[in-house]
């Protein structure tokens, strides 16, 4: 079933306020400065969600950075917070996809040998399809593709994992040089990835944090 875009953005920015008072609004989120190069082998590149507090998003970010650090240990890693607003204002999703691409092209030339996972959720999920190519154009608080990661930088990209992604609401999703590095979640009822009517299954994704690193495990 499908909703008319006026009511699904109703339904996104009652839920976007929602996961504000579940997961507690008001935690100041820090983005790392993209010129502080970090040579780890595994660059964790995280898009938090609207409104969502923590490090890399107390939601997804945080506890999908410690499984990956848990379950691949032969690697060393860092991490990145996409500097954006995060929130319901028009370009706020551009905003963090030209940020997270200027990232990752800044590490790539820094760490010639420094691999990326790219971690999304909700409406970080829409900045890093972007940034791969996929437009969240037209999708709940997504927007035009502002920049996309060089083809040269592409095949050191070892993941893409993204939960809750808008644009899978409006038919699209994650198709061509990065389909087969890409899992994808859509937990069952979510309003923003699909057309349920459960909130809670949208601020779920933490549950699959140990998934999310099994499938990473294999492709880095």
């Amino acid at each position: 079933m499908r909703f008319p875009p006026s009511l699904t953005s109703r339904r996104f920015a009652a839920l976007a306020a929602t996961a504000c008072v579940v997961s507690g609004a008001g935690v100041a989120v820090t983005a790392a400065p993209a010129s502080a190069a970090q040579c780890s082998d595994v660059n964790v590149v995280s898009a938090r969600g609207t409104g969502e507090p923590g490090t890399l998003g107390w939601i997804v970010g945080d506890p999908v950075y410690s499984a990956l650090r848990s379950e691949i240990r032969n690697r060393t890693f860092s991490a990145y917070s996409v500097d954006y607003p995060a929130d319901l204002s028009t370009g706020s999703a551009s905003k963090g996809n030209t940020d997270l691409v200027d990232h990752v092209k800044s590490q790539a030339a820094s760490c010639p040998n420094q691999k990326f996972i790219l971690v999304g959720y909700s409406q970080g999920a829409n900045v890093v399809d972007n940034s791969i190519g996929i437009s969240s154009d037209g999708a709940a608080v997504g927007g035009p593709i502002t920049a996309t990661i060089p083809a040269s930088i592409e095949p050191r990209v070892a993941a893409v994992l993204v939960f809750g992604n808008p644009i899978r609401a409006i038919g699209r999703s994650i198709t061509g040089t990065y389909q087969s590095r890409t899992l994808d979640v859509c937990a069952d009822g979510d309003p923003v990835c699909g057309a349920g009517f459960d909130i809670l299954a949208h601020l779920s994704y933490g549950d699959d944090a140990d998934e999310a690193a099994d499938f990473a495990a294999g492709k880095v």
